[in-house]
């Protein structure tokens, strides 16, 4: 116990960490504590939501302008949508690549949406050189991670997909699918 009567260690007036041992000081520790703030803040969340109900009101041009500025910081979310409204060419130019990529970014942070909607771009070389493997590994992925309400719906997509593969197909993309694991961005 320390002479505040508290348990932390002070240096400097600065509290550290006892559970990781971690001391925060200085300038690290208001730029951390500001992105952190900065991502949860009811404004960044408020703009995902604005941009959600654009896309629902079918204000592509508008959603787009909310997503775009989101999805560039890493938001998974946002960058599925923008994968959709580049896919089907609302609110921006119908692009396949920038679909892909988009897609990518959202499916490789364990996006089930994203990683399903990047499946389907595989299978049908859509932005992406056609490749079953990849596109039943992503399939496999956004399967197990679906809503229950999905699900099914997915497997079904998923199976009709595994049809036109051989067995060894198959097992590689089952084993890219099991060596997966999602990245965040920053």
């Amino acid at each position: 116990m320390n002479s505040d009567g508290g348990d932390r260690e002070f240096e400097d007036g600065v509290p550290s960490a006892p559970a990781c041992g971690y001391r925060w000081r200085g300038p690290f520790a208001v730029a951390a504590a500001a992105l952190v703030m900065s991502m949860f803040a009811p404004g960044f969340a408020q703009s995902l939501r604005q941009g959600v109900v654009a896309v629902h009101r079918q204000d592509y041009q508008r959603a787009s302008r909310i997503l775009i500025p989101l999805a560039e910081r890493g938001n998974p979310s946002a960058q599925s949508y923008l994968g959709f409204l580049f896919e089907t060419g609302r609110g921006v130019p119908q692009n396949y690549t920038e679909a892909a990529m988009w897609y990518r970014r959202a499916a490789e942070q364990g996006d089930s949406l994203a990683q399903y909607s990047l499946g389907l771009l595989y299978d049908r070389g859509q932005g992406v050189p056609r490749d079953i493997v990849e596109a039943s590994k992503w399939l496999n992925l956004s399967t197990a991670a679906a809503p229950p309400q999905a699900r099914e719906a997915r497997q079904r997509i998923r199976d009709a997909i595994t049809t036109k593969m051989s067995r060894g197909e198959i097992a590689q993309a089952r084993l890219r699918a099991l060596e997966w694991v999602p990245i965040r961005e920053h």
